[in-house]
């Protein structure tokens, strides 16, 4: 079995009932839902001209291999409907990996942990409510570490649903 931090995020449409409706398929498919934030209303990051987004972390347990699992986030992904026409443009939902257990991947499929995290505080923000005191493989810092030293200034607010 391994932990596996999920980032899910979605900003067209009804983004709240996206992200529960992952959850759902998150949860039929690769595994248990150990533990899930609140969710964070976002800017954009990177590409800022589209609406602000719906993010939230998970933390499955999972028996799923890293790229097994990845195949699997993206099969959701489509069957929900996300079509890829702009790099980091709008998307109905979006499934990413940030951190399984404490391995390091590196395969034109996946990297792991994932190569921005520690950059941006839309995904640190949700990890923080769930794995504080996770270790970042391989800058040997916690969650908090990272998000206390990120520089990323964009605004990120837990939202009541």
């Amino acid at each position: 079995m391994h932990l596996a931090y999920l980032l899910i995020g979605s900003n067209l449409g009804d983004k709240t009932t996206y992200l529960k409706n992952a959850g759902s398929y998150i949860q039929q498919q690769c595994g248990q839902i150990v533990k899930q934030s609140s969710f964070y209303e976002t800017e954009p990051w990177g590409f800022t001209e589209q609406p602000s987004f719906l993010n939230q972390a998970l933390c499955i347990q999972t028996e799923l291999a890293p790229a097994e699992l990845m195949h699997t986030l993206l099969q959701i992904e489509s069957k929900m409907g996300r079509t890829r026409e702009l790099k980091m443009g709008p998307r109905i939902i979006d499934l990413d990996i940030l951190q399984i257990d404490q391995q390091i991947v590196d395969t034109p499929l996946l990297q792991l942990p994932h190569p921005a995290m520690h950059l941006r505080r839309f995904a640190l923000i949700p990890m923080e409510e769930i794995a504080p005191q996770l270790m970042h493989p391989q800058f040997n810092k916690t969650i908090t570490q990272l998000l206390a030293e990120c520089a990323d200034q964009t605004d990120v607010q837990k939202k009541i649903v």
